[in-house]
C-alpha cells in the first residue's frame, strides 16, 4: 500500500516537473516579440539582438553554480527562486513596451533574470525526475527535457490563439504563465524514497586493504541507521542509484540547452545486484546508513584515483566510467578544446537563426508584400518560432535513438551525430541565403531547429564517454560556456549587417526594406562557420579512432 502511494505521488511530482520545465524554454519564443518590442521602443537590431543575448548567458552561464545549488540545496529552492526571477524578468518587458520606453541596460538585466530563473527551475526539474526514477532515469527525464525544448511552441500557440497580434497581451502571457506554472509546480515537485521489496540491505563499494579491490569490498546499509519518516519520507529509502555514499558531491548538470540523463551511472552495489553478483565470502561487510535524498548528486564522485573502475561489472566497463577527466586536466586536454570549438560554432550559429528568425519573417514579408498590417507580420514570427521549436524537439530524440545505433549496432562514434548536425547548419544557411518567397522561409527556421535539436541532443552523451560521467556535471558547465562566446559573435554580426540596410522612420522606429538583402551578409559568415566545424568534427572523429587505438594497444600490452 505504501510503494502504491509513493508511486502515485512520484507520478505527481513528474507531471510537476515537467510543467515546470515547459516554463523554462521562453529564451527561444524571443523571436516572436523582439521586433515588435524594438519597433515600439525605438530599439536597433543590435540594441534588441543585446537584450536576447542577455536572456541566453542567464540560461548558459551559470550551469554550474546552479548544479551546486541544487545539489546542496534540494530541487524545490532552486525551483522558488526560478520561479520568481522569471516574473520578475518578464513583468518589466510588458511595461516597458506599454510605456514606449526603457533603458537597454536595463532590459539586458530583466532578460539575463529570464534565462537564469529558467536554467534553476529546469535544472531542479530534471534532477528531481532522476532521483524519483533511479530504474527508469532516460524515460524520466524525457518529460522534462522534451518540455524545455516545446516550451517555445507551447506559448507561440497559446499567444497566436488567445492574443493574436497583441505583443502586450503575449508578454503578459509570458510573465503570469512561467511564474505561475513554476510556482504552482513548486508545492508538488518532491523527491520520494523507495521502499526495498526484496532485500533489508543495499551493497555498495569501500574502499579497504587485505589485497581487495573497491568492487570486491561491501558495506551493508542497516535499516536500523535509516532517517526517520519526515515530511512524509519513508525510513526505507534506497541509495539512489550513480551516487557515492561516501562523498555526493557532484553538481547537477544543465543545459541550454538543455542535458540527457538517459546514461545513468550506477552505484557500486546496484550494479552487483543487478548483475546477479553474490557476495563472496572473503567481501567485507560494514553496517552504514544509507541516505539519499533531495541532495544527492545524479553522478558519483569518483574514486581516489583517476581512472579507477569501480565496479568490475559489465555495466560499468565502458570508457565513461573508466575515465575521469575534469578541472586543469580538463583544460590541458586536446579533446575537450576540440569539443568546446564543435560547440561553440555550431551553437553560435543555432542562436543567430534562433534570435532573429523574427527579423528575417519581418524584412521578407515587408519586401514581399507591404500590403500585410502588423499583426499577419506577429502571427508569422509566432509560427516560425513554433517549427523551431519542434525542429529541435525532433532533433533530440533523433540524435538519442540515432548516437546508440551508432553505438552498439555499427560500432561508430556517437561525433558523427555532430557531423550531420553540421551538414543540417550547411544547408539551412544556403537555404537562408537564396530564399526570397517568405512562404518558404520554414526551411530555415525547420533545419535550424533540427540542427541545434541534433546538437544538445547528443552532445552530453559525448561529453560523459569522453571525459568521464563521474565528472560529466562541471565537465558540461564548462561546455556551455561556449555558446555564450559564439552566440555573442554571431548575433552582434546580425544585428550590425541588419542595421546597416534599415532607414529610421518620421517616429523614430528602425525598418528594413532590403528584403533578403537586410540579413544574408550574416549568412555567408555563418556558412563558412559550418564549414570549419565540419572540418573540426571529421578531424575530431580522427583523433578520437587514434586515441582509442592507442588505449587498447596500452590494454593488451598490460594484460
Amino acid at each position: 500500500m505504501l510503494e502504491k502511494q509513493l508511486h502515485r505521488a512520484r507520478v505527481v511530482s513528474s507531471v510537476a516537473a515537467t510543467l515546470i520545465s515547459l516554463a523554462c524554454g521562453t529564451n527561444y519564443v524571443y523571436s516572436a516579440w523582439a521586433p515588435q518590442f524594438a519597433d515600439r521602443l525605438h530599439l536597433t537590431t543590435t540594441q534588441s539582438n543585446l537584450i536576447g543575448l542577455a536572456g541566453n548567458l542567464g540560461m548558459y552561464s551559470m550551469g554550474v553554480p546552479i548544479g551546486l545549488f541544487v545539489d546542496h540545496r534540494g530541487p524545490r529552492p532552486a525551483v522558488i527562486v526560478g520561479s520568481l526571477l522569471l516574473g520578475m524578468g518578464y513583468f518589466p518587458f510588458r511595461a516597458a513596451y506599454d510605456n514606449s520606453s526603457g533603458s537597454v541596460a536595463l532590459l539586458c538585466f530583466f532578460s539575463y533574470l529570464t534565462g537564469l530563473g529558467g536554467c534553476m527551475a529546469f535544472a531542479a526539474s530534471v534532477k528531481t525526475s532522476a532521483l524519483n526514477w533511479p530504474h527508469h532515469r532516460g524515460t524520466a527525464t524525457a518529460f522534462p527535457l522534451a518540455a524545455f525544448g516545446l516550451s517555445a511552441f507551447f506559448f507561440s500557440v497559446c499567444g497566436s490563439i488567445f492574443f493574436p497580434g497583441n505583443t502586450s497581451s503575449f508578454l503578459m502571457l509570458l510573465a503570469i504563465g512561467t511564474f505561475s506554472l513554476t510556482f504552482v509546480g513548486f508545492f508538488f515537485l518532491r523527491v520520494y524514497p523507495h521502499a526495498h521489496t526484496h532485500t533489508n540491505a543495499s551493497y555498495n563499494a569501500v574502499p579497504s586493504g587485505a589485497g581487495l579491490s573497491d568492487s570486491q569490498q561491501l558495506r551493508r546499509a542497516s535499516s536500523e541507521e535509516a532517517k526517520p519518516i519526515r515530511n512524509g519520507h519513508s525510513p526505507f529509502q534506497d541509495a539512489e542509484p550513480g551516487t557515492s555514499l561516501a562523498a555526493q558531491t557532484s553538481s547537477t548538470p544543465d543545459v541550454g540547452g538543455p542535458v540527457d540523463f538517459s546514461t545513468p551511472s550506477r552505484g557500486a552495489g546496484h550494479a552487483d545486484l543487478e548483475a546477479g553478483y553474490t557476495p563472496s565470502p572473503t567481501a567485507t561487510v560494514v553496517d552504514e546508513p544509507e541516505d539519499a535524498d533531495e541532495t544527492s548528486s545524479l553522478v558519483s564522485k569518483s574514486s581516489s584515483m583517476p581512472g579507477d573502475v569501480l565496479v568490475q561489472s559489465s555495466v560499468d566497463m565502458d570508457r565513461s566510467h573508466r575515465v575521469d577527466i575534469r578541472g586543469w586536466r580538463l583544460l590541458c586536454n586536446l579533446e575537450f578544446w576540440q569539443m568546446f570549438a564543435i560547440m561553440g560554432i555550431l551553437a553560435g550559429i543555432g542562436l543567430m537563426t534562433i534570435n532573429n528568425i523574427g527579423h528575417n519573417v519581418n524584412a521578407l514579408w515587408k519586401h514581399y508584400d507591404d500590403s500585410v498590417d502588423e499583426a499577419f507580420i506577429v502571427q508569422r514570427q509566432q509560427v516560425h518560432v513554433s517549427i523551431l521549436s519542434i525542429g529541435s524537439f525532433a532533433g533530440r530524440l533523433l540524435s538519442g535513438v540515432g548516437s546508440d545505433f551508432l553505438v552498439k549496432n555499427l560500432k561508430a562514434s556517437r561525433v558523427w551525430c555532430l557531423v550531420l548536425a553540421s551538414f543540417i547548419f550547411c544547408i539551412a544557411q544556403i537555404c537562408a541565403i537564396n530564399i526570397v518567397n517568405p512562404h518558404l522561409l520554414g526551411l530555415v527556421s525547420g533545419l535550424s531547429g533540427l540542427g541545434y535539436g541534433f546538437l544538445f541532443g547528443v552532445f552530453p552523451s559525448i561529453v560523459a564517454e569522453t571525459f568521464g560521467i563521474h565528472g560529466l556535471s562541471q565537465n558540461w558547465g564548462f561546455m556551455t560556456l561556449s555558446p555564450v562566446i559564439s552566440g555573442n559573435i554571431f548575433n552582434l554580426f546580425y544585428g550590425t549587417v541588419f542595421d546597416n540596410h534599415s532607414i529610421e522612420g518620421t517616429h523614430g522606429e528602425y525598418s528594413c526594406p532590403d528584403g533578403l538583402m537586410c540579413y544574408r551578409d550574416a549568412y555567408f559568415v555563418t556558412l563558412t562557420a559550418c564549414g570549419i566545424g565540419l572540418v573540426v568534427t571529421l578531424y575530431t572523429i580522427r583523433h578520437q579512432y587514434l586515441e582509442r587505438l592507442k588505449e587498447e594497444g596500452k590494454g593488451t600490452a598490460e594484460d
